[in-house]
Formats: C-alpha cells, structure tokens, sequence
C-alpha cells in the first residue's frame, strides 16, 4: 500500500481526498483542498514545493510550530517502549505528564481525566458537573463553540449548532450573553453597563432551576478572540461561589501560553473548578485533550461512582508527546515569548484600524489577536453574518484570505473577522510579513465600504 501511495501524483491525491472525504464545516461542491506534503518552524510546504507562512498555527493549535525534534522524539520512543495500555493501567507517561500539568495548570486543578480531543473533553466536564452536583443545565453563552458531538455542539454558541435542531439543542443546555464590549449583547457600553453581562448570567441562574455550570472561553477563540474586561472573570467566580454552580473554562484555544500565560485564566488570577483544553498541550502533534478538576470534585469521586471513560483515554502515544511539548515550552520560554510579542503584534494590528476604514475593531493577548471587519465603523455593521456562513453566501474574509493565500500566507478567516495566532516560535520579521499582506489586501474591504 505505501507503494502505491507514493506513486499518486498531487491531483490525485487532492481528487481522492474530495471523492471520499467529507470536508468539514462547509458545502461539499466546489472543496479543492490544498495538498500539503511538508512542514518546518512557522511554514508548510505543498505538493507544488511552494512554502506557506502557516500565520494561525493551522487551527491554532501548532504553537511550538512544525518538526518539533524533542516532540518527534517522545512520539517515537512511547511507540517503542509502549504503544498502548487501557486507561485502567499506570504508566510512566501518565504519571510524568500529571506531575507536569500540577506545575503549570492554575493552582488547585489536580485531578485529570484524559481525552482525545477538546470536544471530548468537554464531554467529560459535562458529564462530571453533572454528576457531581447531582443538577443538569449548562449555561452557555452565545458566540462560542464547545465542540462537534451531541453534548459539546449543543453548547455551542455559533451556527455549527443550527444543523442539528431542535433535536441537537440538547436537554439542559441554556444561553446567555456573551461579554463582548465591543458589540456588547445586551446594548451598553463598558464601563457605564458594570459588567452586565455577568448580571445577566446571575439572573439567569437565580431564576432558573437545576443549574450545575457556567461554561465559558476565558478567551472566545474562533469567534473573534473576544477579551473579558478585568472584571468580568472576578465577578462571574463570585456569582458561581455565592450560587453553587460550577464554573467550566474552555481553555482549548486559549491554553497552552497563546495569551502571554500558561492558561488564559491566570490573566485575571481565577481558578475555574473544571478547566477544559486540547491542541497546544501536544502542539497538535498527537490528539490529546484533558479535563482538569479541583479537589474537591476529585474528593467528591471517593466514594461516588465515577460513571465516565473510554478505550483511548490516557493513550500513552499521547502522553508522553505532551511531556516533551511542556518542556520544549519551558526550555524556549514560550509563554514568556508571547506575553512579550503581544504589545508588538498589538501596534502592528492599531496601525491597519488607523489605515483602514474597514477595519473595526483588534483585540487579542500574547499572540491570539483578531481582526473585525466592518462596513461602517460607526454602525459596526459586519460585512457578513453567521447566517451568510451557513448558507454559502460567499464572504469577503474567504476572499482577502484566499488572495494572502495566493501569495504565500494562511490566516484564518471566520464570518467577519481574522484570527492571527501564529506559530508561539515566531519571528517579528514573519509577524511582519503577515500583518503586511493583511495590510495590501484589506484595500478589498476598504473598496467594498462604499463612501
């Protein structure tokens, strides 16, 4: 078989892939993905031996960039020494790895439950909130995404979730408002609101019954990198505590040294009870994702039954790979890294507003920033909706992102804005570049604004 894969030329590897894969998130007609055979540091590399500056670490997740050695390494030696045990075993690998998350985890998460992915994992936190508050509703909040299975999209905020209602709304999970001072949901201005989205969240669990969570990105990822005032996270512990609902932070874009700290949380000094992540704890180069709980979750668990688990849960391939990945980020100093670009990448990003009409608002920490795109700059109007994105309306972010494609930059695009997240080993010089072809093709919106 690898021999008869060798010999497919590029389109055939592209026309396979579309006749028997299903491309995720999107129409199937017209999917022409590119074919990628190489990767190193901040670049990928296709079939055309044409180099791509990879400017949002794939799904933001690649943070120590590609060819990682010392991961690579840890790949191949867990293959070697113990390619699998079942969860109910002890390895080696489990016990280095949990040692090193009580070292960079927000003090107090100390119990782990390992997964496959950030959806599994919130699937997990889920199922334990649940069981250890003995309630069933889940307050989410609007602009989010938790995931693709049954639990973790009907958690989701944004339209990935509309496909599968009403039977995919799922029992328990309700929404709230998002804190987006911004384009603030509930139609004030911060400070004059006081964080009233919080208020709201407050409201909603005194009036309604049954609450056992409030699941949050301390840091909205995909859509818009949406960064809480200072005292949005303070003030949402406090309602949780004087309430008795748990708090779940979805750290799965936001971990992992992305905003300038190990995890985002640490940015207002809030430990949540169960903490959610994924991606960057192996830098995507093995599926690994975890849910961390405190104490008195895992206390709570003595003497209940535990009623969670699967075949891959704390596959040793992926723990020691995660191992490798935490040291690799001590020994580069990565989070530091990123808490210092930040303020780079920040005036690079203020400079494009001031240059650009059609740039309405940046925000962002470390090196997770994005980029709204707007009509009007007074109105706020998005040039698209989540409505334009489900229905195939073509969008204007796709078509900026496909001209800085052309010329050598991947950037991810969603609805209205851009994510840049690059690669946590990045150069200012590659930061330039980026935002630069950013800067030569926002001249499309600029056009698109009108007078």
């Amino acid at each position: 078989m690898s021999e008869q894969l060798t010999t497919l030329t590029s389109d055939e590897v592209v026309q396979i892939t579309k006749d028997t894969n299903y491309g995720t998130w999107r129409f199937q007609k017209g999917w022409n993905p590119m074919h990628i055979v190489d990767a190193e540091g901040c670049y990928i590399t296709d079939a055309n031996g044409k180099k791509y500056l990879d400017f949002s670490s794939q799904l933001m997740c690649m943070n120590l960039g590609h060819k990682n050695a010392a991961v690579i390494d840890a790949i191949k030696k867990q293959a070697e020494d113990l390619a699998y045990a079942m969860p109910g075993y002890a390895t080696t690998a489990r016990a280095e790895l949990s040692k090193l998350l009580l070292e960079v985890l927000p003090k107090g998460l100390n119990k782990f439950f390992f997964t496959t992915s950030g959806t599994d994992a919130n699937e997990a936190a889920f199922k334990i909130a649940r069981m250890y508050t003995g309630k069933s509703k889940v307050i989410a909040r609007y602009r989010s995404y938790h995931g693709s299975t049954a639990g973790s999209i009907a958690a989701t905020g944004d339209p990935r979730r509309w496909a599968m209602e009403p039977r995919g709304k799922g029992p328990g999970i309700i929404f709230g408002p998002e804190v987006h001072c911004y384009k603030c949901p509930i139609k004030h201005t911060y400070p004059e609101c006081g964080i009233a989205c919080v208020d709201y969240l407050e409201h909603m669990i005194r009036n309604e019954s049954d609450v056992a969570a409030v699941l949050v990105e301390p840091i909205v990822g995909t859509n818009g990198v949406i960064v809480p005032p200072a005292e949005y996270m303070p003030k949402l512990r406090k309602v949780c505590d004087e309430t008795g609902v748990l708090l779940i932070a979805d750290e799965v874009m936001s971990g992992w040294g992305r905003a300038g700290e190990w995890f985002a949380m640490n940015l207002w000094g809030v430990t949540p009870d169960i903490l959610t992540t994924a991606k960057g704890i192996t830098s995507a180069y093995v599926p690994l994702g975890l849910c961390a709980t405190s104490e008195k979750i895992g206390d709570f668990f003595q003497d209940h039954y535990f009623a969670h688990g699967h075949t891959y849960e704390a596959h040793p391939m992926t723990l020691l790979p995660a191992v490798a990945t935490i040291q690799e980020m001590k020994r580069l100093g990565l989070v530091e890294r990123a808490r210092e670009l930040g303020p780079f990448v920040e005036a690079k990003l203020q400079a494009l507003k001031a240059k650009h009409k059609s740039v309405g608002d940046v925000r962002g920490k470390g090196l997770f920033w994005a980029v709204d795109l707007v009509k009007n700059q007074a109105t706020k109007e998005p040039f698209n909706t989540y409505t334009d994105k489900v229905s195939g309306k073509p969008l204007l972010v796709d078509q900026i992102a496909g001209k800085m494609l052309s010329e050598g930059v991947i950037m991810q695009a969603w609805v209205s804005h851009f994510v840049i997240a690059p690669p946590l080993i990045v150069e200012k010089e590659e930061i330039e570049r980026g935002i630069d072809m950013l800067d030569k093709y926002l001249s499309i919106a600029d056009e698109a604004c009108g007078g």
